[in-house]
């Protein structure tokens, strides 16, 4: 069913997370070497990530940027930091969803099939699809936005937002329908997570010379509003 890599340096949670993967039917690949997680990476290509933020020798933000520089493979942080700059940046750096110490197993496990469903499974569309909006061009199995010969890598869930966005061009998208969009289990996400996620796609719209493209309509949603001038 997959592979999941566990990246916690807690001997007692990383034995009931394993025991708890392997219940569901995963593989589950404990790290044990702190210094060598992103070589572990390679050396097992795991279809999921949990990784925890404090760790020996350098900490979880350092490898979730890592292993972002050569994979998409989701990536589900567990940690006890219960700050919101803790879980923004764990987000800015790459990581699919945040999980705080202490958790409930089956939730953890509800979000690993979620992540699973959204990049391999039963949500993940099959073949090459595309989806454009006045010149700008999603690619949502690349995970890439391009515009006028310029593109932009995007994690997953920035990948979704967008296309969320660009299928009701100049039309508001509820905050509703994009959490439902993003993520399956709604309930256990922080209703900050969005607006994260929201700053994120900005910004990789401006590195393809877009600004201001994505309208916060007060107690209404998000609007894309595609008014930009198309090169010649």
């Amino acid at each position: 069913m997959g592979t999941i890599m566990i990246v916690e340096d807690d001997v007692k949670i990383t034995q009931l997370l394993k025991a708890h993967i392997e219940k569901y039917g995963y593989q589950a690949v404990v790290t044990t070497d702190f210094t060598q997680v992103l070589q572990q990476f390679k050396r097992i290509s795991p279809d999921l990530v949990l990784l925890d933020v404090n760790l020996p020798k350098f900490d979880g933000y350092y490898w979730c940027r890592q292993i972002r520089s050569i994979s998409t493979c989701p990536i589900l942080f567990i940690s006890a930091r219960e700050g919101k700059m803790e879980q923004v940046m764990a987000l800015e750096y790459g990581a699919d969803d945040y999980i705080t110490k202490p958790f409930h197993y089956e939730v953890v496990m509800a979000k690993i099939g979620s992540l699973l469903r959204r990049a391999y499974g039963s949500y993940a569309k099959q073949g090459e699809r595309t989806i454009t909006a006045e010149g700008l061009t999603l690619y949502p199995e690349r995970l890439q936005l391009s515009l006028n010969g310029k593109s932009v890598e995007l994690g997953q869930k920035e990948a979704a937002l967008i296309e969320a966005l660009m299928e009701r061009q100049m039309r508001v998208v509820s905050r509703e329908r994009l959490l439902e969009k993003l993520w399956d289990d709604q309930h256990f996400i922080d209703d900050n997570t969005l607006n994260v996620y929201v700053t994120r796609v900005r910004k990789k719209l401006r590195e393809l010379g877009i600004e201001e493209a994505i309208e916060t309509v007060r107690g209404a949603g998000y609007r894309l509003k595609v008014t930009w001038r198309k090169e010649a």
